[in-house]
């Protein structure tokens, strides 16, 4: 991460300093001036307040470590707010699986036609598309968690642009008087396209704030080893039931739904299912569902065909016991 602020001061120079000695100290003052004095041949710091002074050990500048620099790189100019969205709406679904390194980044696809953001850890899969944000050529990268989650907490929020450039090793991102330089992850990412069901011709509208609540209390009581929840669609009723056998611990709640399509039930881990109808933007949620045993998709309800934003997130069943 490189940014930049302005200065008061006559003199050049260039030193490292221990980021977390200088930042704990820093953010115990309040809206008040500081003044530096680098001691070129000590490399020593002192920082003065109002009130008091305090000294640094540093180090050489030259000694830290180069940045790259961008070579055979691709470009393409989206707003802040857009790549604030997609890592928003992506993110909590990454891996965490040290033999799966591709799975623990966001895949990002960038076209012509589009922008398209991918996570999934194979129990879920969010796929977040823009039509509104394009690049000049087709070119595909997964981005690294911890850069993503960096990223997210800089960005402007606002509509400024954010200039990215890629290469086969790099990623470099240009907004405001920053820019962040990120290492991607090598790997082929997988075909998430082919574990998105075609068809799921039963539909079902609910209020996701509702939806959401009952979920929080239901789960409390499911099991801890299977956090198991059942959702059972009768008509315009939708009981959400969870238990734990072995404390002999049960709750069941209803709820009022639109549905189309034949009476179901189906199961789902509540952690999951928590997390992904907590990140849906909408007031209500549409969910299609097919078998007992194939993926739930999740989509906002209130998205149109020509909306600019596309989300669709998708969930594994569990086994009902």
């Amino acid at each position: 991460m490189i940014t930049r602020i302005e200065v008061e001061s006559k003199d050049k120079g260039k030193v490292a300093v221990p980021a977390k000695l200088l930042l704990d100290t820093i953010k115990t003052f309040g809206d008040e001036p500081l003044t530096f004095n680098l001691n070129k041949q000590t490399y020593m710091i002192e920082v003065s307040s109002l009130r008091g002074k305090f000294k640094v050990a540093a180090m050489n500048g030259e000694e830290f470590p180069k940045i790259p620099v961008v070579e055979k790189a691709n470009f393409v100019d989206l707003p802040s707010t857009v790549v604030s969205e997609a890592i928003e709406r992506t993110l909590f679904a990454t891996a965490s699986d040290d033999l799966r390194a591709v799975m623990n980044g966001v895949f990002c696809e960038m076209s012509p036609e589009g922008i398209t953001f991918v996570a999934t850890d194979a129990h879920r899969l969010v796929r977040y598309k823009r039509k509104d944000a394009r690049s000049q050529s087709n070119v595909t990268f997964i981005m690294a968690k911890k850069p993503l989650n960096l990223l997210k907490s800089s960005l402007p929020q606002n509509d400024s642009k954010v200039h990215i450039e890629y290469n086969e090793a790099n990623a470099f991102f240009t907004f405001a008087d920053s820019k962040l330089i990120c290492r991607l992850i090598e790997g082929k990412y997988p075909n998430y396209e082919a574990v998105i069901p075609k068809e799921a011709p039963n539909e079902l509208i609910v209020n996701r704030a509702l939806l959401l609540s009952s979920l929080r209390r239901v789960s409390i009581f499911s099991s801890k080893t299977t956090h198991q929840v059942r959702l059972k669609i009768e008509g315009s009723q939708l009981t959400i039931n969870a238990e734990d056998i072995d404390f002999n611990n049960e709750a069941s709640e209803v709820l009022s739904c639109n549905y189309a399509g034949a009476d179901m039930e189906i199961a789902f881990n509540s952690r999951f299912l928590i997390e992904l109808i907590n990140n849906m933007p909408s007031e209500d949620v549409l969910i299609r569902l097919s078998l007992p045993n194939r993926a739930g998709l999740f989509v906002p309800a209130s998205q149109g065909s020509d909306s600019q934003e596309d989300l669709l997130m998708l969930l594994m069943p569990v086994m009902i016991s």
